[in-house]
């Protein structure tokens, strides 16, 4: 029923929990996960915007900043690709820069084979008082695909 899954994570506790439940869906016939990861434009902005090296131009530190989150973001991204993988399923991973619900929607839109996208429900924000964080809420209420949504 879902072959295809699209697993957006920000690495929170949230999405580690998500991931559990995207391994389980094998189990109902998943054969392939895409794991995708934005880097939020607006956090480069605002490290960028705080911090400027002298001699350098803003564009040219946001640049810096972007290429040390993607460095990151990979090594997580290859972790969680590894381990689902090991787990029996054929995984691709994406990086993105842009705004994490608008990148995630596009992907939607865009990519056909999708058949269920598993969000955890709070990011990296945990604002607890929240039902539901904001990515989740968006991507809940513009998808096309069925959403299931993972509590913390």
């Amino acid at each position: 029923m879902f072959t295809r899954i699209l697993y957006p994570t920000d690495f929170s506790d949230c999405s580690e929990k998500a991931l559990e439940y995207v391994k389980k869906l094998k189990e109902a016939g998943t054969s392939e996960v895409i794991v995708f990861h934005v880097i939020d434009e607006r956090d480069i902005r605002t490290v960028s915007g705080s911090i400027v090296w002298l001699g350098e131009t803003a564009e040219e530190y946001e640049e810096q900043v972007f290429s040390e989150m993607a460095t990151s973001a990979g090594e997580q991204l290859s972790a969680i690709k590894e381990e689902l993988v090991d787990a029996g399923m054929k995984t691709s991973v994406r990086l993105v820069r842009g705004i994490p619900f608008k990148e995630i929607l596009r992907i939607d839109e865009t990519d056909e084979d999708i058949s269920l996208i598993v969000i955890g429900s709070h990011g990296k924000s945990n604002v607890k008082e929240m039902l539901l964080g904001s990515v989740s809420e968006k991507v809940i209420r513009k998808s096309k695909r069925p959403v299931l949504v993972v509590k913390r």
